[in-house]
């Protein structure tokens, strides 16, 4: 500060960290399940899809809408199990991917979205804290049964994306509305 000049301050944000919430509903039963992790990668994804198939053990194929993360795919499980384990994960979930820019096409993001509204307007000062927080949030809403009642139908999604189908092949020409 010089002197005779008026005292000017910054704000700047201080992160002072980072973590990744991963969570997977149910729509129609209201089931959640959610990990809170101080890192975003290939090794807590996997870890949290075995918890995922773990959960439903009578279930022969789990269905799960991602987004295009590096991180979401099936060589997670080879980098992080035993060859038997990753075969076996590989062969109980399937992989959905929402196209680009479409992440309101992936239920979880409505959760995240409550999630972010009702516990995370605000910060929270250490990942432990935030770690209760949001496994208190979502387990409070699975037991309440909250559903998703999705209305968005293949036929919609048809007519919302037709304009993408000939960008991915051009075969699709056909599908292309001027």
């Amino acid at each position: 500060m010089e002197s005779g000049k008026v005292a000017k301050e910054n704000y700047a944000y201080s992160k002072h960290g980072s973590c990744s919430v991963l969570a997977a509903i149910e729509p129609q039963t209201g089931k959640r399940l959610a990990h809170v992790k101080e890192r975003r990668t290939k090794k807590e994804f996997a870890i949290f899809m075995l918890a995922l198939a773990k959960s439903y053990p009578e279930v022969i194929k789990i269905k799960v809408v991602l987004d295009n993360l590096n991180t979401h795919g099936y060589s997670a499980f080879y980098q992080e199990f035993d060859a038997e384990t990753a075969a076996w994960l590989t062969e109980k979930i399937e992989f959905i991917f929402t196209p680009k820019s479409a992440s309101w096409l992936n239920m979880i993001e409505i959760e995240f979205s409550a999630l972010s509204r009702q516990c995370l307007n605000r910060r929270i000062p250490c990942i432990k804290k935030l770690e209760s927080e949001v496994l208190v949030f979502f387990k409070e809403r699975s037991k309440k049964g909250i559903k998703i009642n999705w209305q968005f139908t293949q036929d919609d999604a048809r007519e919302k994306l037709n304009r993408r189908y000939a960008e991915v092949n051009e075969v699709n020409q056909k599908y292309k509305i001027t």
